[in-house]
């Protein structure tokens, strides 16, 4: 599980190595309405959101920073991955078996929080489904500024073995 999570970890970083800041930061309306900044931002948040949760054994995805360098500054945000994978590489199985409560908003129309149990392992597995969507998107926005990504950049891992066994 946690070789999963370094690979897609490891796939922003990609990323942010070879963008420019001006092309982190660029929106291209109206088919794109964030900058990828926003997506790398939004994925950081998440795991972010794991991390403090351990803390106080509550996951709120709803609390996060929407503003700030992450979304800005594709070396902020390298620096915050980094430390989310020296993060990844120190959690041990009783670590990711923990149980923890999640709270998450679940309406538009008005304030209504749920609270469900769950545990660090079945977060993480949520946190890197969400960031290989949000690398998608990334990858449509990198199209559009005809920046090359790698093959596979933002293909989900069900998707990657059907094309496997498709090929073969």
């Amino acid at each position: 599980m946690i070789a999963s999570q370094l690979e897609i970890i490891n796939q922003g970083l990609y990323y942010l190595n070879i963008v420019s800041t001006k092309e982190y930061q660029a929106i291209f309306p109206p088919n794109f309405i964030s900058s990828s900044g926003s997506h790398i931002r939004h994925i950081i948040d998440h795991y972010l959101a794991i991390m403090n949760g351990i803390e106080n054994n509550n996951i709120d995805y709803d609390l996060r920073n929407r503003q700030g360098e992450l979304a800005h500054n594709p070396v902020v945000a390298i620096e915050k991955l980094n430390a989310i994978k020296a993060w990844l590489k120190q959690l041990s199985l009783n670590d990711l078996q923990q149980s923890i409560t999640l709270s998450t908003e679940v309406s538009i129309t008005s304030k209504n929080v749920q609270q469900v149990q769950s545990s660090i392992a079945r977060e993480l597995v949520f946190a890197g489904s969400h960031a290989v969507h949000h690398y998608a998107m990334i990858a449509q926005i990198s199209f559009a500024q005809q920046l090359k990504l790698p093959e596979g950049f933002g293909l989900a891992p069900a998707t990657a073995t059907f094309l496997r066994e498709e090929c073969a």
